[in-house]
């Protein structure tokens, strides 16, 4: 169900009707950010818009804003053939008041019917299109009681993918890449708020991140005396890098100045974090300014981001075949820079949370039989964070089935309570 462009109605629901919850006008105002390109789901969660919000309703804000982006292709499948005309182009407000109806009437039994109908209805005038709020009630009753689709014995990738709400193109790439049973697992994992981590052991001294993000940080398992985080932001990885090698000095650079700036708000609150410098810098194409050689360098670099949807479903709703190899060329360009700043017999790892072969293997593959770099197997490390008591034997006993091929890391969700990941370990050659 494609929109044309919104008009500029945001918070209009939330300010002129008091027949509106809070948490339904502040979703609704959030998903029209979205919708526009203006702002990520996660950060608009954690903005202005809901911050007067009461504890109640800013979880049903967030729950409401993250279930529908989950779920955007399914709702809009099911709302489609309801529509008065084949493919009719909706204003995005009512396109949004719709799924928002429809996800609380399909996704959400604690929610009563009345309160998602009538809601719905009076967020459609709200915004603006009274003429259309008719519409909106005749197509929300018709869905009331229906039920979300249930799985049919045995399901086609294309089957799936518009049950679970994923584009088919990219689930057909994933059964072809990792097997359908695994696809499935993906698209079922994407569907539900990440798990707490489960691989590694509590540490409140630790920041809390995505147990595949924390693996690609520990990987290297050593402490060396110079370490540049080429991508750092948003400084999970920083951390724990900082956690590892306390006597380090570690460079961590973005190109983003907003990003960092937050990053090193967030690496105050750490006092092991004290010898780490942030800087503004495009690892593509500009040289740190402190040292023209590292002993280590964490490469976990801007991606399609495919092995996030759980956390990020809004990516599935605007990704293009064509931006895998837009991502890769990026990637390439700052692996190689990185490695004319890695010091011979030094390590750098490259990751990305990306499932897709072009941002990964594809990227690295080409590199490794340059010569340069030698690939060292994921295995002993892994084996290695288990006598340092960082990664329990359990935990590296499912990582070395499931998740090492090729000496490579590759965690895929559903598979592994954790984000996908890629992640290989390079040593430059001396």
């Amino acid at each position: 169900m494609r929109s044309p462009a919104p008009r500029d109605s945001r918070s209009k629901p939330a300010r002129t009707s008091q027949s509106i919850s809070p948490g339904r006008g502040a979703a609704f105002e959030i998903l029209t950010r979205v919708a526009a390109g203006k702002g990520h789901s996660d950060e608009l969660l954690h903005s202005h818009i809901t911050a007067q919000l009461s504890p109640e309703d800013r979880n049903l804000a967030t729950a409401l804003v993250m279930g529908t982006l989950r779920w955007q292709i399914a709702l809009d499948a099911r709302i489609a053939p309801l529509l008065s005309r084949p493919g009719q182009k909706l204003a995005e407000p009512v396109a949004i008041a719709l799924r928002l109806g429809t996800f609380q009437l399909l996704h959400m039994d604690r929610i009563p019917a009345h309160a998602a109908l009538n809601e719905s209805v009076e967020l459609c005038r709200a915004a603006g299109h009274p003429h259309a709020a008719g519409m909106v009630n005749a197509i929300l009753r018709k869905l009331t009681g229906a039920g979300a689709p249930k799985a049919k014995l045995y399901e086609l990738p294309p089957a799936f993918a518009e049950r679970l709400a994923h584009p088919r193109w990219l689930v057909e790439r994933w059964a072809a890449t990792y097997g359908r049973e695994a696809a499935l697992a993906i698209c079922e994992y994407d569907q539900h708020e990440p798990p707490d981590g489960s691989l590694f052991p509590a540490d409140p001294a630790l920041p809390q991140i995505d147990d595949g993000s924390r693996l690609v940080a520990e990987l290297p398992s050593v402490q060396q005396p110079r370490i540049w985080d080429a991508c750092a932001a948003p400084g999970g990885k920083t951390l724990i890098l900082a956690a590892r090698a306390p006597e380090a000095e570690i460079l961590a650079t973005d190109i983003s100045a907003r990003r960092l700036t937050a990053m090193q708000r967030r690496l105050e609150k750490y006092a092991y974090a004290a010898r780490v410098r942030a800087e503004v810098l495009d690892a593509a194409a500009v040289s740190p300014t402190a040292a023209t050689q590292y002993d280590l360098i964490l490469c976990d670099l801007p991606c399609s981001g495919t092995g996030t949807l759980a956390r990020n479903p809004e990516i599935r709703l605007r990704l293009e075949p064509a931006e895998l190899g837009r991502q890769a060329a990026r990637q390439r360009a700052i692996l190689e820079n990185a490695l004319r700043h890695l010091a011979p017999g030094g390590r750098l790892v490259y990751s990305t949370c990306s499932l897709e072969p072009e941002e990964n293997e594809a990227v690295v593959e080409p590199l490794i039989e340059r010569g340069d770099v030698q690939q060292l197997s994921i295995e002993p490390l892994i084996e290695k964070l288990v006598a340092s008591s960082v990664l329990p034997a359990v935990s590296a006993e499912l990582l070395l089935r499931t998740a090492v091929r090729n000496d490579a890391l590759r965690t895929l969700p559903g598979v592994l309570p954790c984000d996908g990941f890629y992640a290989v370990v390079l040593e430059r050659n001396i």
